[in-house]
């Protein structure tokens, strides 16, 4: 057993797991290991070799755990989704108890279940559909914030020159390591909305009629977001294109907005409007050259909708006109002229 002190090179014959430092004869350490393994050499000295190899196989777990179940390119991709989720539309679906989220149609969910619905009663559940998805926003935000700073603990734990503390508190490490695990399960599980928490029956008394067995579901719907590519300025109109990631079974209605920047006078001020579309492109035409202009999409309001804390915006600038005295005047052509792609 090596002792305590300044120790020889030539005693150092255990095996140390993950280095193999077994396969090679240390009479001269700095000719054949570089710099970390010599740094490792020496924080050996520090422990016996039994101690020495528990550290090593500890150290190469805790690093196991880092580098799969909180890998920072994890933890990243996590972060993009949940900066999606604070961008989806949320809604409340009403299914019967026999159907799974997502399998509601016109022939299994006839709209006399809506019938049947207190509009109060339901008004009020989409208030607290609204509420329990904001708090559901909220927790997955401070469970994604505890994996980062346990991340960063447990980085700084492997950065430690002595190895001594990590062994000591090794029981401490296993818990952390539990906890983290168990702080990602609930990550996992709550970034899917869930079953809305009813209290009331939502279905009034109908005397005899029998009262359908249904169920509340939140659902979420992905971001209508521009295409920043194909949305393009021209010189007194703009051609407007935008999407989304997963696209609906059944088409849906969009509203568009849009105004002018900075207007210089009260008729410039109505250079604005709000616009029903049943498509993912759109024209404006009749707009001001040279001018920048605020246009923004969202979905069509829907009497499901609980919360929808996003909308995407984008700013364009028409380009100038021809030089001054050759164009023909403006004035009286403030009025819009809106065009769909296929209109023209």
């Amino acid at each position: 057993m090596a002792t305590r002190g300044t120790p020889r090179w030539e005693t150092m014959n255990f095996q140390v797991t993950g280095l193999g430092l077994d396969k090679i004869k240390l009479d001269s350490p700095q000719s054949f290991l570089d710099q970390e393994e010599v740094e490792e050499a020496e924080d050996g000295q520090l422990l016996e070799p039994e101690a020495w190899r528990t550290y090593v196989e500890r150290r190469n777990a805790l690093q196991e755990f880092l580098t799969s179940d909180l890998s920072p390119h994890l933890l990243k991709r996590h972060h993009a989704r949940m900066e999606l989720l604070k961008k989806c539309s949320y809604y409340i679906e009403i299914l019967p108890k026999h159907l799974a989220l997502g399998d509601q149609n016109p022939l299994v969910l006839p709209t006399t279940m809506f019938q049947l619905i207190d509009p109060w009663k339901f008004q009020r559940m989409k208030k607290v559909g609204a509420a329990q998805t904001k708090i559901q926003l909220l927790l997955l935000g401070d469970l994604l914030e505890q994996l980062d700073h346990g991340r960063s603990e447990l980085d700084a734990l492997l950065e430690s020159p002595d190895p001594r503390p990590f062994l000591a508190g090794w029981g401490l490490v296993e818990q952390r390591l539990a906890d983290l695990s168990a702080v990602m399960d609930s990550f996992l599980a709550m970034m899917v909305p869930g079953r809305l928490h009813v209290k009331h029956r939502l279905v009034s008394d109908i005397g005899a009629t029998k009262i359908p067995h249904i169920r509340l579901m939140l659902s979420t719907k992905m971001p209508v977001m521009f295409d920043r590519k194909e949305s393009v300025a021209h010189q007194d109109w703009v051609s407007l294109r935008w999407f989304v990631t997963i696209q609906q079974a059944v088409p849906e209605q969009f509203e568009l907005r849009y105004k002018l920047l900075d207007p210089r006078t009260q008729q410039e001020c109505m250079q604005c409007g709000i616009i029903p579309v049943a498509a993912c492109a759109f024209d404006i035409r009749n707009l001001l050259p040279n001018r920048a202009y605020k246009f923004t999409v969202k979905r069509a309001e829907s009497y499901t909708l609980v919360y929808e804390p996003w909308r995407d915006s984008l700013t364009l600038h028409t380009r100038p006109g021809p030089p001054e005295g050759l164009a023909p005047s403006r004035l009286g052509k403030l009025g819009l002229s809106l065009t769909t792609p296929s209109e023209r």
